[in-house]
């Protein structure tokens, strides 16, 4: 995806890329790291940075009506009233959300 941004923008050099990383996106931190450093050998984005941000889980409670961080992803309780919640507003991300690009 960013190679093929570059290519739109005429060539661009890019520098980073910014990516969410959520604990439900089912990928591994390092094991995206390493084979992102694998899969840029040889390519026009050989230099490019790879930069995670590691997203929380946060869920809806329906008893406090709010959203509300989850202490373990083992365990999908609120962390205020200790309730049952099932409603997960963040946390599942793989997302692309920035591209650092230079001329």
């Amino acid at each position: 995806m960013a190679e093929e941004e570059a290519e739109l923008r005429g060539g661009v050099h890019v520098a980073a890329i910014h990516l969410k990383l959520g604990p439900l996106s089912g990928v591994v931190k390092d094991a995206l790291l390493s084979a992102y450093d694998l899969a840029r050998e040889a390519t026009p984005l050989a230099s490019c940075r790879l930069l995670i941000e590691e997203v929380p889980v946060v869920v809806y409670c329906p008893s406090c009506k709010a959203e509300r961080h989850v202490e373990s992803i083992q365990s999908f309780n609120c962390c205020e009233c200790a309730a049952p919640v099932s409603e997960i507003v963040q946390g599942k991300e793989l997302q692309v959300f920035a591209l650092e690009i230079s001329q």
